[in-house]
């Protein structure tokens, strides 16, 4: 028997384990570490080590619970609060260079899967969709991703994604002391930069105190979205052979939808009072729960998909050079593009503001078109590799 079983115990327990994370991270001595291995890396892993202990059981209705709602609730508020004119003001090259990111994993994936089908395990398919969601947008698309496909565990991905997507956020960085060279080799037009500041909304989300009625209402607006898309999702049938778009899948479609249409109303100004941040919270307990059901031997795979990853991020990079070539963009973009996609907008602002001090904005609002982006388009990646499955 588990030291902790009850299921209101396991949940203060998971909520308790993200609060100590996130508290460490304030610390002054432990941020770089935490630069390296985010909080979000550890609120799976150590529910995991965990449950593998017996300190927590590894099975519960609590991660039932908490599987079914908070997906769709996290996704509806990150989706309601996302500033996407903004986004559009960024202009053509970037845009372009987002979108060329987007199309080398939904192209690099399938590749790489196609040539390291004979050394994946019959069900590897469903790890690179859920990689895919990662790759697009991040944590928020991979794990609903992962509910699309049926994948069981995400350890074996989660070690991917921290060792190739931020191995390669590490040569991004590097290369921020050649972008002058780069851009004279590829006759960029760094004009371009100089109005890209002028453009978007700089003045940035003005915040205030979260009140009772406020938080009532994010809240309460949140989870009436989540129980209407849930039962909108129950009625409609599951699509494709293997099955990608499941009712879990249909719901989440629903609400995202709502969500970006809302974000064109003045529910948007709910960021303001924090929405976003309450959304990333439940997304962050979620993430919890699926670690505390993860299979530890599972992670010995991942280092045959370690090896596809790269490949795969061999040919997203590729596409995004051609395009760089073809559009005369300058490294700025690329490395910010590339970043929007792999890291999300998590990371994306670091990379820019390395690049670019001033530039931090821009990187995060690319990073927020592309977890806008990543669920459509990761679900068509999935539904390729299912698809290769069959054949392979």
């Amino acid at each position: 028997m588990p030291l902790i079983s009850e299921p209101t115990t396991v949940f203060a327990f998971l909520i308790g384990t993200l609060a100590v994370l996130y508290w460490l991270n304030t610390l002054p001595a432990l941020r770089s570490f935490f630069k390296i291995l985010p909080p979000v890396i550890w609120a799976y892993f150590l529910p995991m080590i965990a449950s593998t202990m017996g300190v927590i059981p590894s099975d519960s209705p609590t991660y039932s619970w908490i599987a079914k709602y908070l997906l769709p609730f996290s996704l509806f508020l990150l989706m309601m609060t996302t500033d996407l004119p903004s986004v559009v003001k960024l202009g053509r090259i970037a845009i372009i260079m987002m979108l060329a990111g987007t199309l080398g994993i939904v192209v690099g994936g399938p590749i790489a899967y196609a040539i390291m089908s004979g050394f994946l395990p019959p069900e590897a398919w469903k790890d690179l969709a859920t990689l895919s969601g990662s790759w697009i947008g991040g944590t928020a698309n991979m794990v609903a991703i992962q509910q699309s496909v049926g994948l069981q565990d995400l350890g074996p991905i989660i070690v991917v994604d921290t060792v190739v997507g931020y191995g390669w956020m590490g040569v991004l960085l590097f290369f921020g002391a050649f972008q002058e060279r780069f851009d004279r080799w590829n006759l960029a037009d760094r004009s371009i930069l100089d109005g890209v500041l002028d453009r978007v909304n700089l003045a940035g989300t003005s915040t205030k105190s979260i009140t009772l009625p406020s938080l009532s209402f994010i809240l309460g607006l949140g989870f009436v979205a989540t129980v209407i898309s849930i039962r909108i999702g129950g009625v409609l049938p599951a699509v494709g052979n293997p099955s990608v778009i499941s009712q879990t899948t249909w719901a989440v479609l629903v609400v995202v939808t709502v969500g970006i249409v809302l974000s064109f109303s003045p529910l948007q100004k709910l960021e303001e009072y924090g929405a976003s941040k309450i959304g990333y919270l439940a997304l962050y307990l979620l993430l919890t729960s699926i670690g505390a059901r993860a299979d530890v031997s599972a992670i010995a795979e991942a280092p045959q998909l370690m090896v596809a990853g790269a490949i795969w991020l061999t040919i997203h990079v590729a596409i995004l050079l051609a395009a760089a070539r073809i559009f005369r963009a300058p490294l700025f973009f690329v490395a910010t593009g590339s970043m929007a996609n792999i890291g999300g907008a998590a990371s994306a602002p670091v990379v820019a503001g390395a690049y670019i001090p001033s530039m931090a904005p821009v990187g995060l609002l690319m990073g927020v078109a592309g977890y806008v982006l990543g669920i459509y388009a990761a679900l068509f990646c999935a539904w390729i590799l299912g698809q290769l499955s069959l054949i392979l």
